[in-house]
């Protein structure tokens, strides 16, 4: 059961706009602007994640093909495990940081901020993944 913060957090999460028209994201000035912005880079960074996962999932699936069969490793299963960690950390962290924003319409803003910064750095961990092993 969420916390009452994480609560608060998703309810500022809803209020965003779903679709803003014709905002121009360098020239951002106000608060649902940003946060609309924010929430769009961090979309960004998900599909890019989606890509790295599927390329992690694949090498996943070549190391435990080189096994032995009787192994008792299953290595997808292992980086499928990582990565609901991995979000259940990322929602987290990205909640407490946006505390400092406590009840202010900048809050959302920072959610998806955080969001954004820890996503790209999984993607990147992801990659490497899928390159190095």
């Amino acid at each position: 059961m969420p916390s009452r913060s994480e609560a608060a957090v998703a309810l500022f999460l809803l209020a965003t706009p779903a679709a803003a028209q014709d905002v121009d994201c360098a020239e951002a000035v106000t608060q649902v602007e940003m946060t609309y912005c924010a929430e769009q880079a961090w979309l960004r960074a998900d599909e890019a994640l989606t890509l790295a996962w599927g390329m992690a999932i694949e090498e996943a699936r070549a190391i435990q093909s080189a096994l032995p069969a009787d192994a008792p490793v299953d290595v997808e299963e292992d980086l499928r495990a990582a990565q609901r960690v991995w979000i259940e950390f990322r929602d987290r962290a990205c909640t407490a940081e946006s505390h400092r924003a406590w009840g202010g319409s900048m809050m959302p803003m920072l959610v998806y901020a955080c969001r954004e910064r820890l996503t790209e750095r999984r993607t990147q961990d992801l990659r490497r993944f899928a390159e190095e092993m």
